[in-house]
């Protein structure tokens, strides 16, 4: 279940090259705060899991809803 969540967010994903680097820049629209840069895009999308992987958990620690979850 968990795995699937994260899957269905990481597709939602956007990246963009940032014009004053070059590196890459992705986010998850919905999940403030679930963002990263990186000289690569798939470091970026690498880094955009782990990010969002530690957002899901603390959340939950929280008792915090999730993005899509109904209550």
């Amino acid at each position: 279940m968990l795995t699937e969540y994260l899957r269905a967010a990481l597709h939602r994903a956007t990246y963009e090259i940032l014009s004053d680097d070059g590196s890459f820049y992705g986010e998850i629209p919905g999940f403030n705060g679930v963002y990263a840069n990186a000289s690569t895009l798939e470091a970026c999308r690498e880094e955009l899991e782990e990010v969002l992987e530690e957002w899901i958990l603390f959340r939950i620690s929280r008792n915090l809803p999730l993005p899509g979850q109904s209550d």
